[in-house]
Formats: structure tokens, C-alpha cells, sequence
């Protein structure tokens, strides 16, 4: 009697701990999910340069560009020039850009934007939680939002001033 009790116990912890691990895993899975065109745009808050709180959900209505990019990064630094190009040319009421910096300090930022005269908002990923979320790997990587907070294009890699202008044309319309 006690050899059958021993058993029940055994299977019993077995099935918690599986139990535990398949809970632990589907959650993995579930965070690890990467957004993708067709998705919704992850929701992010993050402190801009300048000192204000930007939330992607206060752009709602607006097509958006959310371009991750860093200072020790050679295609950022040859793209950026384009982007203000483009943010100067688009109507503030229907487009917002917003370049999210990878984890650099202020000063190294800062010295960035004043060279290449970035006016456009710049936000700042510290812990690059929303890289994270995102799941940035290359860089620069650059998400198209439409207005519904849906992305409609995701670009790795450098772009010029026509491949920002087609992508905003396709969801300003």
C-alpha cells in the first residue's frame, strides 16, 4: 500500500511540474512573438530628448515611422539625413517620425543630432526594452505604422529619401 502512494505522489508532482513548464513555455512563445506587417504596432512609452513622454498610442490617426537606429551605425548614420529630408516634407497633422536610439548615453546622442541637425523626435530605448519588443537585430530597422496602428511595412537596412516616400505614399492615401 505505501509502494502505491508513493506512486500517486510521483505522478502527481510529474503532472505539476509539467503542467509548470508547458505555463512557463507557451508565455515564452507568447513574448517572444516578433510584430510583423499585418499586426498591430506595439504599444511603447519612452522619454524623448527634448524631455516629453511620447506614446505610440497618442499617434493614433497619424501614419507613423519608427526608425531604431544607433550612432555606431554606419547605414544610420547615412540614412538620417534622408529621414529629416522626408520629416521636414510631410504634413506634421497626417505623419509622425520618430527615430528610438539604442541604449547610447545622452551626450553621445545629443552630439549626433546637433551634427546631422535632426529635428524630428528621438527617443530613448535605455535598456532597449522596445528594441526588445520590436525585435530589432539589425540596424537600422524601420517600421511603417498606418494610421489603424497597423504595420504595413517593416525595412532592415538603410534607406533614402524615394524608399520613405513610397512607404509613407502607400499608407497616407
Amino acid at each position: 500500500m505505501g509502494n502505491n502512494r508513493k506512486w500517486v505522489q510521483i505522478a502527481i508532482f510529474a503532472i505539476i511540474v509539467a503542467v509548470g513548464a508547458l505555463t512557463i513555455a507557451s508565455n515564452l512563445f507568447a513574448n517572444n512573438e516578433k510584430p510583423s506587417v499585418g499586426g498591430k504596432a506595439p504599444h511603447f512609452t519612452l522619454k524623448g530628448m527634448d524631455g516629453a513622454t511620447y506614446e505610440l498610442s497618442d499617434l493614433k490617426g497619424k501614419a507613423v515611422v519608427v526608425n531604431f537606429w544607433g550612432t555606431f551605425c554606419e547605414p544610420c548614420r547615412y540614412e538620417m539625413p534622408a529621414i529629416q529630408r522626408q520629416f521636414d516634407k510631410w504634413d506634421k497633422n497626417k505623419v509622425a517620425f520618430l527615430g528610438v536610439n539604442l541604449g547610447e548615453s545622452k551626450v553621445t546622442v545629443a552630439n549626433f543630432i546637433e551634427q546631422y541637425k535632426v529635428s524630428f523626435p528621438i527617443l530613448l530605448d535605455d535598456n532597449e526594452e522596445i528594441r526588445k519588443r520590436y525585435g530589432v537585430t539589425q540596424y537600422p530597422t524601420t517600421f511603417f505604422i498606418g494610421p489603424d496602428g497597423i504595420i504595413s511595412d517593416i525595412h532592415k537596412g538603410v534607406m533614402d529619401d524615394a524608399i520613405i516616400e513610397q512607404r509613407l505614399a502607400a499608407i497616407t492615401q
